[in-house]
């Protein structure tokens, strides 16, 4: 049997300082882990120092650090680091992501590579990297979008970018089964963060609220006991994308 306690477990959170992000790694500091917070840019600097202090302060350990994930290069130095500190890996998630709301016809090239490296291949390499680096019985969890279940335009460098992550979810766990490594995709709804809101207009916030089942945006609470459940009780849940939005759509 596969699944783990998370008590002096470490857990890497790519994108871990804010957010869906930093509330994943409060909560699994809850539980025990040990854990990564690492962070982008210098702007959220202050954000991963107070979640690190967070998770100090319910008594077990963390270290943040930053790196620009989109050269390949740095998600193996990231996993490196994680291992000279903890010695071990044993959950790794990503929530990195970037937005792009814009018509195809006005959509450039810097835009296009730019959306598709953070998205697309921010996700290929981290998991690359997870998968030589976890310990036996190890997840690695991906965020991606609900917007894979829907039928709308604007979004094409966005979702089109994320897309390729359930495949990569497929593949990757079909490639390091063996080792009882389990991954999967979870798949938001609109999320109530500053994500969400800078590429919306209020009408476009009113419709995202109105078109869930269950009614208003997903919220970061929503989403992170389906992390915990599939770091640990989840583990036979493996190659999967769960779309987890209320509603908003299906596939």
């Amino acid at each position: 049997m596969a699944k783990i306690n998370l008590n002096d477990k470490v857990v890497l959170v790519a994108g871990g300082a804010k957010n869906l992000g930093g509330l994943i790694s409060r909560e699994v500091a809850k539980l025990g882990a040990k854990v990564v917070v690492h962070y982008n840019s210098n702007s959220t600097q202050a954000a991963a120092e107070e979640t690190v202090q967070a998770v100090k302060d319910l008594g077990t350990d963390a270290f943040s650090i930053q790196l620009d994930l989109t050269p390949a290069a740095n998600n193996e130095e990231l996993f490196k680091a994680v291992k000279e500190k903890f010695g071990r890996v044993d959950v790794a998630i990503n929530t990195a992501g970037m937005v792009l709301k814009k018509p195809f016809a006005e959509t450039t090239e810097e835009e296009f590579d730019t959306m598709s490296a953070i998205n697309s291949k921010v996700a290929y390499f981290f998991i690359k990297e997870a998968g030589k680096a976890l310990e036996n019985d190890g997840k690695i969890i991906s965020i991606a979008t609900s917007l894979l279940g829907a039928y709308t335009g604007l979004y094409s460098t966005y979702a089109g970018g994320k897309a390729p992550v359930e495949h990569y979810t497929r593949a990757a766990s079909k490639e390091f089964g063996e080792r009882g490594i389990s991954v999967t995709t979870i798949a938001p709804g609109p999320m109530d963060t500053p994500f969400f809101y800078g590429q919306e207009s209020d009408d476009a916030v009113a419709y995202h609220k109105s078109a869930s089942a269950l009614g208003g945006l997903t919220q970061i609470e929503d989403i992170v006991p389906i992390v915990i459940f599939l770091a640990t009780d989840g583990w036979w849940i493996t190659g999967q994308t769960i779309l987890a939005n209320g509603g908003y759509t299906t596939k």
